[in-house]
């Protein structure tokens, strides 16, 4: 007898199989705009034997979400296996993590504040605290949401032995070796399992999203869970521009902000200021625009269903084709700098010339002019 003969209650009607899977878990729920993830409270999840919260946040897509975990000092998760993939970013603290490849074989990393990595899908895997009087907070961000919505069955997601031997990579990819694949600007990627300190590694230039911009992309365990790193040098900041929704991104280091807007709607634009593990997610074709307001580069995570290997749905495979660093009076996603809303550079600047830090900017603003039209005072010596 199947359930449809035997249910006695009305059938689902739209009906989302994750917030209601959500609703089900012993954590707290979070909403918001953005978050930060350093700081939210937790609660016992025994499913992953780690503290969690589940952050739902506003500019998400239909593919992905972030779980904050904490690991207590001392402590260890469960050994756990999944057939959702998954991006760990390490927020706080340090220790390490075993895996099981198919074969029987184990493999060790030990990771601490901004490491980066992806354990092979399906693959069995445990996270262990390393210190017995601190904390460690893991941001997982993940595809599950699109997997419980299409299967509705989180026992055949946790619970399958099924083994994925493609996409465990050269062993050397479990201690940070890797292979640099170089296509162009903006699509130049890092291929491995774990990248111990995304702060100090080199990125590659990419001047057409703004002055002395960097970024490189990086494949983790063969995912369809895509993620870049991208720097903004200091004096300067990043072109505006926009994409589809779901793409989280997490503040790494550095002073600054970033600026949110609809087109037309330039008026009632958000301000996030940065700190370490606040993310904010977008919402769909929202312009946003990252402001570097310290001494020192500073650096993002954005990490989004979908990659440039495996765009996943048309409106990324067009956005990767063209139109990530085109301009939207040529039909791309880009506002470019004399484009941009008028009082952006004037605020920016505003900011920089309180703190006493050089812009790098004069040479495409009139910068002296801009300072005497909105607030009147000289540049710093």
């Amino acid at each position: 007898m199947t359930d449809s003969e035997t249910r006695t209650d009305q059938p689902p009607f739209l009906h989302d199989s994750y917030l209601a899977w959500c609703e089900e878990q012993p954590v707290p729920t979070i909403e918001g705009f953005g978050m930060d993830l350093a700081k939210l409270k937790t609660e016992k999840w025994d499913l992953y034997g780690m503290n969690g919260a589940i952050c739902l946040l506003k500019g998400r897509d239909d593919y992905n979400s972030i779980f904050c975990f904490e690991l207590t000092p001392g402590s260890k998760s469960r050994e756990l296996h999944h057939l959702y993939e998954e991006i760990i970013y390490v927020i706080d603290g340090y220790g390490s993590t075993q895996i099981e490849t198919p074969d029987g074989s184990k493999h060790s990393f030990e990771w601490g504040r901004n490491s980066l990595f992806s354990v092979p899908l399906n693959a069995k895997y445990q996270h262990f605290n390393g210190s017995g009087t601190e904390p460690a907070r893991l941001a997982s961000v993940h595809n599950f949401p699109f997997l419980i919505k299409l299967f509705r069955n989180e026992d055949f997601i946790f619970n399958t032995e099924r083994d994925f031997f493609e996409r465990l990579g050269p062993n050397g990819y479990f201690k940070g070796e890797g292979q640099m694949i170089e296509i162009r600007p903006g699509r130049h990627q890092w291929e491995t399992n774990f990248v111990s300190d995304i702060t100090n590694f080199e990125l590659k230039d990419w001047a057409a999203r703004g002055k002395g911009s960097s970024s490189l992309r990086w494949v983790l365990s063969d995912s369809t869970m895509g993620c870049h790193t991208s720097q903004i040098v200091p004096g300067t900041y990043k072109k505006a521009h926009r994409h589809t929704c779901g793409t989280n991104v997490f503040t790494i280091d550095g002073e600054g902000y970033s600026m949110l807007w609809y087109e037309g709607k330039e008026d009632e634009r958000v301000r996030i200021d940065w700190d370490h593990g606040v993310v904010v997610t977008p919402p769909e074709q929202m312009f946003h625009q990252h402001f570097n307001t310290g001494t020192t580069p500073s650096r993002y995570l954005a990490v989004q269903f979908g990659t440039v290997r495996y765009p996943m749905i048309s409106a990324k495979m067009k956005k990767w084709t063209s139109g990530n660093d085109t301009s939207v009076k040529d039909g791309g996603n880009q506002i470019e700098y004399e484009d941009q809303p008028a009082d952006n550079h004037a605020i920016w600047l505003e900011e920089m010339d309180k703190k006493g830090h050089l812009s790098e900017m004069g040479e495409i603003f009139e910068e002296d002019h801009i300072r005497a039209s909105n607030y009147g005072k000289p540049a710093p010596k």
